[in-house]
């Protein structure tokens, strides 16, 4: 995927968004093979990861929501030119694995679904994509107020999956980017929230503008967002 290079000093040091964990962590040492390189990731929700990134925390290659890139090189704390897409993502409804997958093809269908659940995982409410975006659904759909007791947040979609497949008892389910489902062994995807709820979110790579060694830092995103590992990405549930 890259040709081999030098050995570099010290360490790449990744900020990315829990929906490209997956993909990241299966390139990191492809990266050290080929460049000498650690890489180190941080796997947060998308406002964390900005949260982060203002507080000054040092960041070589940003992975994350599209729109928060590009808002982010407007303030000069990404490199606008290096900014790559990865691909679309959808937000789904997960079961434990050798469960039956609820109904949630139409709106009465997810509603009814949803309602009966005696407990749901998801990633945080006030900092992920796909947490801000459920508890909308909820609200939409007129059942916030029951369920609200029934919610298990967690930092992020990837934590929340793995609660759920650990989890014990029956009519539990989960909602976060489809790419942390497929990624999470014990749990299966059920399907995307139908229309009128879908949420499809496009991530995409950039270079921070605090990079130590900015080449280097390209040389992540290049691989990361290139055609060598476009099957690694849609196996893992990124779109076009």
């Amino acid at each position: 995927m890259l040709e081999p290079g030098a050995s570099e000093a010290g360490e790449l040091r990744l900020l990315s968004a829990g929906a490209a964990q997956s993909v990241v962590a299966a390139l990191i040492p492809v990266f050290a093979d080929a460049t000498g390189t650690r890489a180190h990731a941080t796997f947060l929700a998308v406002g964390a990861l900005k949260e982060m990134l203002l507080a000054a925390e040092p960041c070589d290659v940003l992975i994350s929501a599209a729109a928060m890139l590009d808002d982010l090189a407007r303030d000069g704390r990404v490199v606008a030119a290096s900014i790559r897409p990865l691909g679309r993502v959808q937000t789904g409804i997960a079961v434990r694995s050798g469960e039956p997958a609820p109904a949630i093809g139409s709106r009465d269908l997810i509603r009814a679904s949803l309602a009966a659940a005696k407990g749901i995982y998801l990633p945080d409410p006030e900092r992920a994509t796909a947490g801000i975006h459920f508890v909308k659904v909820l609200r939409a759909l007129g059942i916030y107020d029951d369920l609200a007791s029934r919610l298990h947040a967690y930092p992020n979609g990837a934590s929340a999956m793995d609660a759920l497949a650990k989890s014990r008892g029956d009519g539990l389910i989960g909602c976060t980017q489809v790419t942390e489902i497929n990624a999470t062994r014990g749990v299966t995807l059920a399907g995307p929230l139908p229309a009128p709820y879908e949420l499809v979110t496009t991530y995409a790579v950039a270079t921070c503008t605090s990079a130590r060694d900015p080449e280097l830092a390209q040389r992540f995103v290049h691989l990361l967002a290139g055609a060598d590992s476009l099957q690694l990405r849609r196996d893992a549930g990124f779109g076009v």
